[in-house]
């Protein structure tokens, strides 16, 4: 899939832990931060400016694809704005030249034009998505898996087999279970405690 060679899967995730400490996290144990899904923890990882690190976003792409070609297969790839939009555009791009991979974004909530031009139903954009599709969800964090698995659901409902989520980090905070409930496997490139080695 045009991946490059010359980092390892294994200095890509070493090398993203130590981006991730540095350029995303936070902790505050004595100011809890409120999360997205509404609980209350002392770490807080921010990882928009990981995504939008031009080292990082290599990084990311060397393990996004390494677990792409793991699974085989895969027509397109995206997920919820707005942790997916950048991850799908990484994805995209460190295909290469040639590479069939697609990318899509689903929005909260529908702006109503849908897809005039892509026969998408509103609120799913990018590249057409098709009954059939095996498509990988994309996410920056994952806590509980709430808002992925809304968007896992709406592409079930097109027709699409939602194969996996690949996320950047995974807190370690139900969202494996969620997942496996759910029958979509969660694959993270890097776990809360890589960073915080608790």
């Amino acid at each position: 899939m045009g991946r490059d060679m010359s980092t390892t899967v294994a200095q890509a995730k070493q090398r993203l832990i130590e981006c991730v400490r540095e350029l995303a996290y936070l902790h505050s144990p004595d100011e809890l931060f409120t999360l997205a899904s509404g609980r209350q923890s002392p770490h807080f990882f921010d990882m928009k400016p990981v995504m939008m690190n031009p080292e990082c976003a290599h990084l990311i792409g060397v393990l996004l694809h390494a677990e792409v070609d793991a699974l085989g297969g895969i027509d397109a790839v995206g997920g919820l704005e707005l942790g997916a939009v950048p991850l799908a555009g990484i994805a995209i791009a460190k295909a290469g030249k040639g590479s069939t991979l697609r990318g899509f974004m689903v929005r909260k909530e529908a702006k109503g034009r849908g897809g005039r031009k892509t026969g998408n139903p509103p609120g799913v954009e990018g590249s057409t998505l098709r009954a059939g599709d095996r498509v990988v969800l994309l996410e920056d964090v994952t806590t509980t898996g709430g808002s992925a698995l809304k968007a896992a659901t709406r592409l079930t409902d097109m027709g699409c087999e939602v194969v996996a989520c690949i996320t950047i980090l995974d807190r370690e905070e139900g969202g494996q279970e969620a997942f496996a409930e759910a029958g979509v496997k969660l694959l993270p490139l890097i776990v809360r405690s890589d960073v915080t080695g608790e």
